[in-house]
Parts: C-alpha cells; structure tokens; sequence
C-alpha cells in the first residue's frame, strides 16, 4: 500500500503521512545502521526525513551533528536527493549545552546562519526544505513542563528578528520554507501574525509532542489554530519513548531508552499514570487483534489535522512494524474505547 501525502501548510512540500525520525543515529544506531533505516524508508515509499542539529539524544557534546553527519553519508552515496523532503532544527537557548555555539546560542542572526551553514555541511546538501526551531527563544514551557511560569521570564530573540533572518536564508535558497516546534497556540498565532504585518516567510508546519498519552495538541485549541491558520502538525513521540509499545507494560526491565539511559532524560514517560494508561491501552489493541504499537501508531496516523507522523526505530523489525501500522483502520468502537481511557486518564505523558 502507497503511504498517503499531504502538503505542509501553504507550501508546495507534500510529504508521506510517515516521517522517518533519526534522533537515533549516532547514539542507539551506528552508521551502517542509520543508513539501512534510510533504504529500507526510502523502499517502503517515505519521502519525508527529519533530524536536528542537536541530534542524536541524549544530548552531548561528543555525538552532537552525528546524526546530520549520518544522513549526509546516505545521501552522497545514495543520491536522490530533489525526491526527498529534508527537515532539521537550530537548537533553541540552553545554557547547559554549550557545546552548540557556546552557552548563549540562541536563534538570533548569528546562530541561524551559522547553524544552517554547519547543517548544510553536515548533510552534504545545498538546500534545507524545512527548517525549524526546535523550541522557542522566550520562557515557554517545554519537554514535560506544562504550566507556564511567569517568574522563568528571560530575554529572547524577538520573533519578527527571527523571521527576518529566516528571510534572508531563504532568499539566498539555503533553506525553502520554516517551522517551529515545541510551540504554544500563542506562539504560533504570533509567528504567523508577525510574518503576515511584515511580508515574511510564514510557518508551514510545528512539531509537537503528540500520542496517546499526551493528546495536549487537542485540548490546549493548537489544533484549531492551526487548522485556522494553514499550519501542519508534524507529531513527534508517538510511542511515548516505547511505552505505548507495550514493552515496559511486559517487562518493566526492557532495554530501550527508559532504561539504558537516567531517569532524568525522559522523566514524564516514567509517570504511574503513564503505565497504567499504557496497560490499558496495550490490553485493548490486543483484545481488537492488534499490537499496542500497531493501534497507537494507526491513531495518530488516522488524525484529520495531522500533517506527518515522525516515527523513530532501533530496528528494522520496529521500523517495519511503525510503517506498517500505516494500514491499519481503527474501529469506532476501539476510538470509542480510546477516548474513554483518555477521559479517564488524561494525558499523563504530556
């Protein structure tokens, strides 16, 4: 079966509803491997791959660009690359990674282009497609916080700066069309005003955090927001980390991310009301004849405002399964019983 495109905001980018993630490659993927996952993407008819410069995770200075690197590698062997659509980030301010540029990088003029031009590098491409922030300048909160705290203000890079700098990138054909990720409805109503009074380039696309145990895009109105204002939800996570996978449900001990790496990575996936959400949704994709994989991933794709789903593997077989899941059409009466779990336990991942 041919995966289903869409086209990304107003753009003229029509991506498969199946994004390959990459955030993998570097880290928990070698080379040889990253590239097998590329092929094997490409085979299956995914057009669409996203990576970040700060990529692979966890983040550290000794793997950070591996990930670009990887991609670059696969493309310069490959070749195809006016077939494929190309997505990377600049990493938003983090002191605490200074390994990107120093401590105080930002997405000021400076930083974009400098992170452009080393992305560029990396991935041995002359052009981006879609270039992203990967989370906002201000105080916004963000990776599992999810009120927003006035006393966490700070100076950020103005967003009509921002736009500014992205339209001289484009302009030069370095990068094609902009989004944003990790963003508020606030934040996207403002890229898209400040872009509308100012004759710049509009955001096509935010990627968020979205799955089963974290469905904020929904109850927060982001979904009509950007459904009001043309902006196509890329969503990131769909397994939770692999706890809608199941595999953590069947054995707590399971090697994959939640347990190779410190509880501080990845800490709202650790949640009790995660697992109890998971056990129940594991218990009913079995009870419907479906893996709980198959049925989380099948309800994201399935979604009307969603742009892309990002999957990520460490595997060929995982990678596989999450593609396959693709053909998968959920009953009415197992979206019935998702809602109920839902409204139950309500987004215990976000």
């Amino acid at each position: 079966m041919s995966l289903p495109r869409k086209q990304l905001g107003r753009t003229d980018l029509e991506v498969t509803s199946v994004c390959l993630g990459t955030m993998t490659f570097g880290e928990q993927n070698t080379e040889a491997e990253a590239h097998a996952q590329l092929d094997y993407a490409l085979e299956r008819g995914i057009n669409f791959i996203d990576t970040a410069e700060l990529y692979p995770v966890p983040p550290s200075a000794a793997t950070q660009g591996s990930t670009e690197r990887f991609i670059g590698s696969w493309l310069k062997a490959r070749g195809g690359r006016d077939k494929l659509v190309l997505a990377t980030k600049i990493a938003g301010p983090n002191a605490s990674q200074a390994w990107i540029r120093g401590a105080r990088h930002n997405v000021d003029a400076a930083n974009l282009r400098a992170a452009v031009d080393t992305s560029l590098r990396r991935l041995q491409t002359d052009y981006i497609d879609l270039y992203q922030l990967h989370w906002p300048s201000r105080n916004v909160p963000v990776f599992g916080a999810n009120q927003f705290d006035p006393r966490k203000e700070r100076d950020g890079v103005a967003i009509e700066d921002t736009l500014r700098t992205l339209s001289e990138l484009v302009r030069e054909g370095k990068i094609r069309h902009i989004g944003v990720s990790n963003e508020s409805p606030w934040g996207v109503c403002e890229f898209v005003k400040q872009a509308e009074r100012h004759g710049l380039p509009r955001i096509a696309t935010v990627q968020n955090l979205y799955n089963l145990t974290a469905r904020a895009f929904e109850t927060t109105l982001l979904d009509e927001v950007c459904y009001r204002e043309d902006v196509s939800l890329l969503a990131y996570s769909p397994l939770a980390f692999g706890q809608l996978s199941a595999k953590y449900v069947d054995d707590p001990q399971a090697r994959g991310r939640l347990t190779i790496y410190p509880a501080t990575w990845s800490p709202r996936y650790l949640r009790p009301a995660v697992f109890e959400a998971c056990r129940e949704y594991a218990a009913l994709a079995r009870e419907h004849g479906l893996t709980p994989a198959q049925m989380a991933l099948a309800w994201c794709y399935s979604r009307w405002f969603m742009g892309s789903t990002i999957i990520g593997a460490t595997t060929l077989a995982q990678l596989k399964e999450n593609i396959d899941a693709a053909q998968v059409t959920l009953s009415d009466e197992v979206v019935r019983r998702i809602d109920e779990i839902h409204a139950r336990i309500t987004n215990p991942g976000q």
